[in-house]
This record gives C-alpha cells, structure tokens and sequence, in this order.
C-alpha cells in the first residue's frame, strides 16, 4: 500500500482528522495525508463491510473540474474510457496515460452535464496529475479548476448502505443504479460507486457537511473503518491500487485493464502505444497467484517459475480475511500468465508453490 506507520511533518490532514484522534485510530502516512489506517482492527473492520456496513473517510482523495464549451472533448482527450454521448449522471472509470503508454493515474470521471465534468483521482498522485491535465488543457476552451482543498468525502460500503444512508442521513439514494451519480442542493454529489466490492455509495461535500455526515453515522453505530481494511477489500475483488498495478512502468494493457481503453475512439493521449500493446502483446502481465501454503506474499517479492526462475514479482499479496486463502497478483513474464500455470513466490528464504488464478479472489457484489 506504501503505508508508512511514521508521520512525517509535510502530511496533511482531512477535514475528519479530529475525529480519527477522538476515536483513538491508528494513524499512518499515506498519500501525503495523515490518514487512519485502523480503529478496532483490519480484520473485524473488513468484516463489518462485508457483512453489514462501514464508513471510510476518502477526504485525501483529489477532485478536479472540467467546464465548458470543449470539457467533453478535453475529457476524450485524456482519458481512456469514452464518455460521449452518455447522459448526465452517469460514470466512467478508466486512465489518463502518457504518449508511451505508462499510467498518470487511474480515476473516476462524473458526467455532470454536456459542459460539466467531476475528475477524481488518487491522493499521491493530485499534485503530479493536476501539472499534468494543465499542460494537457493548452488550446482547448474549458475551465480547469483543482478543488481537491474544497471537497471532503466519505464512503459508506456494504450491503447495509443502501438503507444507512437514506435512514440515517436521509439522503434519497434507492433510485441511483450502479456508477451513476446526482447532484444535491450545496455542492453535495452522491454516487453509488466504492472500492470495497461492495454495495456502497460515496459523498463528496463542503467540509462542514461532511463532518455531519459522519457524526450522524459514528452515532448510528456505523463502523469506521481505516485504509487497512480499505486495501484488503479491494485486493479481495482483483480492483488495482496505482502504485502497484498500475504506474508509469505498468499499462492498463499490462495490467489487465483493456475493457476501459476505448480505442475506437479516434484520439487520446497514448492510443497508438497501448493499441500497439493490445495487438502486438506485452512483455508482462499482472496475474492473480493463489498458494497451496498459508504463506503471505508481499509487495516485491520474487516470483519464480517450475524451474526456480525469477519471472516477476508480487504487487500485493494477503492471507485473505474473506476466503480464508494465499494469494496475491503479481506482474510476470507473459509466457507464465495462462490461467493454471504453476508459479513459486519467494517469502524470505523459502519458497512456496502455487498457480496462476483469476485476479478477483472474491466475488462482487455490486447492485446493478
């Protein structure tokens, strides 16, 4: 995850941070935000969204607008889904890529209007990425806006949400299908979209309203839960984290991801690099490892072949909460990639054998 359990004096703060303290949360650097990384604990946090409710504070993420007579194309320009045509309210993941290919960042981009578009992309990456949509902006008639210090936002995750956020925020939110989003009155923007697998929902809003909000929440008995559980929920599903699966050096190509890069599109940046990869193959590619061992594999540990090769390495790995299983995904040489293939993960001096398995080791359930 690149959690450091040390604080560092540079680290900012949600609008939440005083409640995290209150609550007693393991705190840790991440993403350049003093962040919870635990209240009660992974496992039991993990758990409580799978089985019933949690509450994440999701305020270090970054929010950019895109307005404006040409924001659509701007927006075609840098990303790799296609949103033309789509109705308001609907939304898109997918990546901006740079002209070789590499990942600037995966995001979410929200079709507010035909003129009106709500970019969200990962906390570690906003200051990189905000340099880079401007240079990109040169020559198009829009108005960019990074309104990542005016934004907070939560996300209430599991099959309880539903009910949680209409029952005890009394925000109408039965009707919103599965990435589609509307707009309250006072800049609040409600989405049923998360990052745990789940049925869930997040809420971007003034930092006021979003201190409310959690209030209301921590008082119903909704669990908090920390970027612990955050991580291992989302590798339970196979969703990638940037920095891990997808970088500058791992293509959504590479990493498994081709469905949101639209290349009928005519244009975007990177197009011709990634069509060259979908048609010609990759040297890599990131695969799901499940081992016959309950050994963990972890982040940059070596993956061997049958003959004791090293053929690439593990981005994330966990003796899963949900399953009960060792597994991890892992970038490796193409030529080990199939479905089945027996693979070995070096863990400290011994090594354990496994095989390649299906990147989602647990199955969603989103509410279509």
């Amino acid at each position: 995850m690149g959690i450091k359990t040390e604080l560092e004096k540079r680290d900012k703060r949600t609008c939440l941070y005083d409640k995290h303290v209150a609550m007693e949360a393991m705190m840790v650097s991440f993403g350049g935000f003093e962040m919870p990384l635990q209240y009660v604990g992974i496992a039991p946090e993990h758990m409580a969204v799978r089985q019933r409710v949690g509450l994440f504070d999701v305020s270090h993420m970054g929010e950019v607008t895109v307005k404006g007579p040409e924001a659509e194309k701007y927006v075609q320009h840098i990303f790799t889904n296609d949103v033309a045509g789509a109705p308001a309210g609907k939304i898109f993941y997918g990546m901006m890529c740079y002209d070789n290919g590499g990942t600037v960042d995966d995001l979410l981009v929200y079709k507010m209007g035909e003129q009106d578009f709500f970019l969200v992309i990962n906390a570690a990456n906003i200051d990189k990425d905000w340099a880079w949509m401007q240079q990109q902006a040169k020559g198009f008639d829009i108005d960019l806006q990074n309104r990542s210090d005016f934004y907070g936002q939560i996300a209430v995750q599991g099959p309880q949400a539903e009910d949680t956020v209409e029952q005890v925020l009394g925000l109408a939110c039965s009707e919103l299908k599965f990435y589609t989003c509307k707009t309250l009155e006072g800049n609040i923007i409600i989405s049923r979209t998360g990052y745990t697998g789940e049925d869930g929902f997040e809420i971007y809003a003034p930092h006021d309203y979003i201190n409310q909000c959690w209030d209301k929440l921590i008082a119903a008995g909704v669990q908090a839960c920390g970027l612990g559980c955050r991580d291992t929920l989302r590798f339970e599903v196979g969703l990638p984290l940037y920095g891990d699966e997808l970088s500058e050096e791992i293509s959504p190509v590479m990493a498994g991801l081709s469905m949101f890069v639209k290349f009928d599109k005519p244009e975007f940046v990177g197009r011709e690099a990634l069509l060259k990869q979908k048609t010609e193959g990759v040297a890599r590619k990131l695969v799901g490892i499940e081992l016959n061992d309950k050994a963990i594999p972890r982040h940059g540990y070596t993956v061997l072949n049958s003959d004791g090769e090293a053929v690439g390495e593990v981005t994330t790995g966990y003796h899963t909460i949900s399953t009960d299983k060792s597994v991890c995904m892992a970038l490796v040489d193409s030529r080990f990639a199939k479905l089945g293939t027996p693979l070995q993960v070096q863990i400290r001096k011994k090594v354990f054998a496994g095989q390649v398995v299906k990147k989602s080791f647990y199955e969603k359930h989103y509410k279509q």
